[in-house]
């Protein structure tokens, strides 16, 4: 509304219709008031740097072509609500991540210290390729099943934020899909983790003598 060259009635019939349309979705007037006011003293700081800094700038059309000149704002109420992006990466990506076999529904658990989308990337591609460095990728290749896209293939079970805690947390949820028959038969349960023992008989935490 500010940008684009409209007339004083046109301007104010525009304020009134975004005050309105504000409004309806929840938003206070005295917001977007102060939106207004912040986008009007930028815009007039900038136009009156970009003078100094360059001068008029005019451009000149023939009057008998027919280029004909459309605006469009991007400045809107939309991008100035919506909270920034960040996009710094977190100090760690440590955890522990889930994979699904599509065709019998069994699980793989693997740890993780990358984002999920390089640890999916790796499997998949181990599968596109035919070799089985993984349990995953074997599971897949000697049984012929299927692997989905990633949103429904593979989940973040648990951000770990100390590295020494990756190994028990990832035996302790193989160890409890082991114990409730989802593992796939190509991953190896190992030997019991005492976390999961004392979850799953709380009387006797270190399992059978």
């Amino acid at each position: 509304m500010l940008n684009l060259p409209l007339k004083t009635t046109q301007q104010k019939r525009e304020w009134e219709t975004i005050l309105h349309i504000a409004q309806q979705n929840g938003f206070p007037p005295a917001m977007i008031h102060k939106l207004r006011h912040q986008i009007e003293h930028k815009t007039h700081f900038t136009t009156r740097q970009k003078k100094q800094e360059m001068g008029d700038f005019h451009i000149h059309f023939p009057t008998n072509t027919n280029i004909k000149i459309t605006y469009k704002c991007r400045n809107t109420i939309a991008n100035r609500i919506k909270p920034p992006r960040d996009h710094t990466p977190p100090h760690n990506q440590w955890g522990i991540d889930q994979l699904t076999c599509n065709t019998c529904n069994l699980l793989y658990v693997d740890q993780t210290s990358r984002s999920l989308r390089i640890c999916y990337k790796e499997h998949t591609c181990h599968i596109r390729s035919n070799n089985p460095q993984s349990a995953y990728a074997l599971h897949i290749l000697q049984n012929r099943h299927k692997y989905g896209p990633m949103d429904n293939t593979m989940t973040l079970l648990k951000h770990i934020n100390n590295q020494s805690l990756l190994l028990p947390h990832e035996q302790y949820h193989i160890q409890a899909l082991h114990h409730n028959r989802k593992l796939i038969p190509e991953q190896s349960p190992g030997n019991t983790n005492p976390l999961f023992q004392a979850v799953i008989n709380p009387q006797n935490p270190h399992g059978p003598q």
